[in-house]
């Protein structure tokens, strides 16, 4: 008797599961697609109150120091700097000014000069800092700006650490605003000179703001973190032969310390806080305190930071705190729409257990949903959104403070408690810093404001992202599978019928036909790359404008498509693929997909924003993706739906009428023009912006495959 053959060994659950998941394809991305957009509207719902992490921050567990008197002399020094507007200034009258207030103060001080860097598109800056010799080619013997550098070095210390205060200002022209946040500073360092608490030294920057905000600061930060030997004067002595009487050393009578140009560093930077004040009364019923946390690429401060700065200001100071909102969805219907619709279900929700929590109320959705999505689009923009930004390139946690009073600051009484109140609330922010005995570190970094006291964690908005791209591997695998079976039915049918040989090199070959699709999807991307290299050719031409510019970045982008597919993308086979299969389109828009769920996971990593909002673009427009010729053919209600999805899928895709469509939306269509579109995508270069790179090299490539899935003829 033969021996029976051995029972075959059933798949392990998690396959099973996996295969049924695959089996069902069409009905899992919906679920997953729905969930994913479900999960997404629900993350203000989700949001937890904020809490502080790090038990040594303690803050407000002392008493305020900063006194009248400080206040009264911070005022006296606002007024100095205010009386150069109405003489005749060259820009380094108020540096010089700053500079002898810190000596009278006893603390060290330094002038950083530094020149204006250009912001001009080069494809390597996306890949590392710009170079030093890069921007020396931009420096101008008359086109410099002169930061004032004051160091107290703590009592306490080893002078390892170090906390900064900026306080950006214009030297050519200040305006009360910006003398206001030198006063605050000047309160609380004149406080913190006098003090035996400090542990941490204290790095006051006064950054001359005449060539931006951002400018300043990420000059001195870049010098500081740069090994220099000599003073900054021997640094630029090979190009400016004239002599600054602003870089000679000044020493005065009375007092000890050198005023010099040799560029004098702290410790490692634990925290770094940007004053502003806002010259400008908007009717508020109360002083406002803004928070700006985004810098480069959606990255944030540790959460810490905000914490604090959001206890002190509203239990110490009475300050209402507020971060930045998306105007245009706070009068939205939808928003409200879906709002009563989570009240709604946070009763039921409550009627059967009264301990769940669910819901919020409909004015705190909107709120939250409008932070939400001002959180996620500046993530996602990658740009800072001030000078702190700088900061967070060198690992330091940073924010800007705006603080906009509710009465006018022009009579005395007003200004001075207006600077105790901002002063006393650096100096808390301070204290609480200096507790500190190693980096922040405890909080999240990766998280979405609701609101200054709410927050949505990593582990919960990764669920929104993860629901929209799990359809994307079990699309592709379907669809791959499915392309299989057709070609061994195929290859069946054809041994019955025929007596010959088998021709097993045709078998290999057809088995393996789907490196062409492969090929094809990696020369679309090699062409986003191109793509990518344009704009760096094209702001080589003089005088060209926005408009013209992203017309010749259009065409040449289509050039450069046609020349790799008459190059890269003709097909080579060893076998007779003179007439396409049918399904050569189903492998196509299987690696398709998988090239858009490998880019879309590499992007979160990088800017989870970025991915986020991507993933709303790219998942539904490459899941439906079919040739419409086959729905022409089909004549159904279904195949005519989904043609017409289709195309609105792909205008909706196209990253300029997306741009097009949601500035129209917020701003109305009247103030729309084609070449905004270049000079926001300018900007995202100039900020070496890795959302640039996803749009050219990942979400265009999977747009145009799509296209081309469309046009297949099958």
């Amino acid at each position: 008797m033969a021996e029976s053959e051995p029972p075959r060994k059933k798949p392990r659950p998690i396959v099973r599961i996996f295969i049924f998941l695959i089996s069902h394809s069409l009905l899992a991305s919906v679920i997953c697609c729905t969930a994913g957009v479900l999960a997404l509207s629900l993350l203000p719902v989700l949001a937890k109150n904020t809490y502080i992490s790090e038990n040594a921050l303690v803050p407000g567990s002392a008493s305020p120091m900063l006194s009248s008197q400080d206040v009264s002399e911070a005022n006296r020094f606002v007024k100095e700097i205010t009386s150069l507007n109405s003489k005749p200034t060259s820009g380094i009258e108020i540096p010089r000014l700053i500079a002898h207030h810190i000596v009278d103060l006893g603390a060290e001080v330094s002038y950083h000069k530094f020149h204006p860097e250009l912001k001009k598109f080069h494809p390597l800056h996306f890949f590392s800092s710009p170079d030093p010799g890069i921007i020396h080619e931009n420096y101008s013997c008359s086109l410099f700006g002169v930061n004032t550098v004051g160091i107290i070095r703590a009592p306490r210390g080893d002078g390892k650490e170090a906390i900064v205060l900026v306080t950006p200002y214009n030297s050519i022209k200040i305006n009360l605003g910006e003398a206001l946040s030198l006063g605050i500073a000047y309160s609380v360092f004149s406080l913190l000179t006098r003090v035996t608490w400090l542990a941490k030294d204290i790095i006051w920057l006064a950054a001359d703001s005449r060539y931006g905000e951002y400018a300043s600061v990420a000059a001195w930060l870049r010098d500081y973190h740069t090994p220099l030997f000599g003073g900054l004067g021997k640094l630029n002595g090979e190009m400016c032969h004239e002599s600054s009487i602003l870089f000679e050393s000044k020493t005065r009578p009375i007092m000890e310390t050198e005023i010099s140009d040799v560029f004098r560093r702290a410790g490692t930077m634990a925290a770094a806080l940007v004053i502003n004040v806002a010259d400008r009364n908007e009717g508020v019923e109360k002083d406002t305190l803004s928070i700006y946390a985004e810098a480069s690429n959606g990255q944030m401060p540790n959460l810490d930071l905000i914490n604090v700065v959001n206890f002190l200001a509203v239990r110490g100071q009475g300050l209402h705190v507020k971060v930045e909102k998306l105007q245009s969805l706070l009068d939205s219907k939808w928003v409200q729409t879906l709002g009563e619709l989570f009240v709604s279900l946070g009763k039921v929700a409550r009627s059967l257990n009264p301990q769940w929590k669910f819901g919020i109320s409909v004015a705190e959705y909107i709120e939250g949903t409008a932070t939400l999505a001002s959180s996620l689009y500046y993530q996602a923009l990658g740009v800072p959104t001030g000078p702190h930004g700088a900061f967070r390139d060198y690992q330091v946690d940073a924010i800007t403070l705006e603080i906009s009073p509710k009465v006018s600051l022009n009579n005395k009484v007003s200004q001075n408690e207006f600077l105790q109140q901002g002063g006393r609330l650096v100096e808390g922010v301070i204290r609480s810093v200096n507790n500190l005995l190693e980096k922040f570190h405890q909080s999240f970094f990766l998280y979405l404001l609701t609101s200054p006291s709410k927050f949505v964690s990593v582990g919960v908005y990764m669920i929104a992202f993860a629901l929209l791209v799990a359809p994307l591997p079990l699309v592709a695998a379907s669809l791959y599978s499915d392309a299989n079976k057709s070609d061994s039915t195929l290859e069946k049918d054809k041994h019955a019928s025929c007596t010959a040989s088998v021709d097993e090199p045709g078998i290999t070959f057809r088995s393996w036909k789907w490196l062409h699709a492969a090929k094809t999807v990696l020369v679309v991307h090699l062409w986003g790359g191109v793509v990518t290299l344009l704009p760096y050719f094209i702001c080589q031409i003089p005088n060209c404008t926005p408009t013209t510019s992203i017309l010749l970045w259009v065409l040449l982008s289509v050039f450069s498509l046609i020349i790799l597919h008459f190059t890269l993308g003709s097909t080579f086979s060893l076998v007779n693929v003179s007439q396409p299969q049918k399904e050569d389109w189903a492998l196509l828009k299987s690696v398709t997909i998988s090239a858009s769920f490998i880019g879309l996971c590499l992007m979160s990593v990088i800017n989870f924003a970025t991915a986020e909002i991507g993933a709303l673009l790219i998942v539904p427009m490459c899941l439906m993706a079919t040739p419409l010729k086959l729905d022409v053919k089909a004549r159904t209600l279904r195949a005519f739906t989904r043609a017409a999805c289709n195309m609105i899928w792909l205008f909706v895709g196209l990253p300029l009428a997306a741009y097009i469509v949601i500035k129209g939306t917020f701003e109305g269509f009247g103030s729309v023009n084609v070449g905004d579109f270049w000079n926001w995508v300018e900007s995202l270069w100039a900020w070496n912006s890795a959302t640039y790179l996803y749009i050219c090299m990942i979400h265009l490539p999977c747009w145009v495959l799509c296209v081309h899935i469309l046009l297949h003829f099958c």
